[in-house]
């Protein structure tokens, strides 16, 4: 059989899995399976709704930060997570989908984001907490999406990985400041762990055996290693960072288990992360309100910066 002959009996299909075998990128003008490009339209506009919204439960310590140092690294975090979103959605449009959809999935409620942003951010050490924990768990979770089989999204989390550690550690160091500070401060940092350790571990998503979606992100490795697996792996890594703070970790349960070499735990509430999915949430009807209403007050800047491109497109083209 010779060579064209080869090629015309190989489907678009196997190509396609070709690529997945040898960890080559899929790329948006290569041709991909329709359930694919849906998975990945879902889950890169759910992170990316997820880093917008994700603006709000800090954004409202801006005004309210201790120290002019803390006001402006704050300031400089939030602004990070709004860049994050228009990275990925970008990303998102080259699978076929316009930003307008994707924000009206979002406004309307058609669209998820992560469930941990509805919490409310009580204290100044619930901005430690999140910038420590969440944005810890979302590193875990992040930096195998530098290597997911889909080119654009790949490339938007290496940028955003980077971004991402510096947050984490600006969050360990204000929960280092009150955890060494007074017996008050400590108290405070210990209230928010104790109040953002579960619906942290709640971040990965629910555990394999019921998640309806990790058998083919991990098959056509958007994803490469489990929920269960990454919620291990954070566990493992954060307890020794909480013992060092001198606070202790909201679970009587939590054992070292020599065998797997790892610790055991216990599992979140998974019948409240379905209630906080479903909009039953401490904050999700102010976070969508508060989305809607920055993007109905911002409509007049998007049709300023329209009209700005329309001329200056007309000034070109008569040129």
């Amino acid at each position: 059989m010779n060579k064209l002959n080869v090629m015309e009996n190989i489907s678009f299909e196997d190509v396609f899995e070709g690529k997945l075998a040898k960890n080559e990128m899929v790329e948006p003008k290569d041709w991909m399976p329709e359930n694919y490009r849906l998975h990945l339209i879902r889950q890169i506009s759910q992170h990316a709704h997820s880093e917008v919204v994700g603006m709000l439960p800090e954004g409202n310590w801006i005004t309210r930060a201790p120290s002019l140092r803390a006001k402006v690294v704050l300031l400089a975090k939030v602004q990070d997570e709004g860049g994050h979103g228009l990275y990925l959605y970008t990303a998102a449009e080259t699978l076929g989908i316009s930003r307008d959809e994707l924000l009206n999935n979002l406004h309307t409620g058609k669209a998820k984001y992560s469930s941990i942003f509805n919490y409310p951010t009580l204290t100044w050490a619930d901005i430690g907490a999140v910038g420590w924990l969440v944005d810890g768990a979302a590193i875990m979770n992040q930096v195998m999406l530098q290597r997911t089989s889909y080119g654009p999204y790949a490339r938007a989390m290496v940028r955003i990985c980077k971004e991402e550690s510096f947050h984490q550690r600006q969050g360990y160091e204000i929960m280092t400041r009150l955890a060494f500070g007074t017996q008050e401060q400590k108290d405070m940092a210990q209230d928010a762990l104790n109040r953002w350790w579960y619906p942290t571990m709640m971040m990965f998503g629910p555990p394999d055996a019921e998640s309806p979606n990790s058998e083919n992100a991990i098959k056509w490795r958007i994803k490469r290693e489990t929920n269960d697996q990454l919620r291990q792996r954070f566990v493992d890594q954060t307890v020794p960072q909480v013992q060092y703070l001198g606070l202790t970790v909201p679970d009587a349960n939590l054992k070292w288990n020599e065998t797997k070499k790892g610790y055991d735990f216990s599992q979140p509430d998974w019948n409240e992360f379905k209630n906080v999915i479903k909009g039953n949430g401490p904050c999700n009807k102010e976070r969508l309100a508060a989305r809607n209403k920055a993007h109905n007050d911002g409509a007049w800047v998007r049709e300023a910066a329209q009209a700005f491109a329309k001329k200056k497109n007309e000034i070109y083209v008569a040129a």
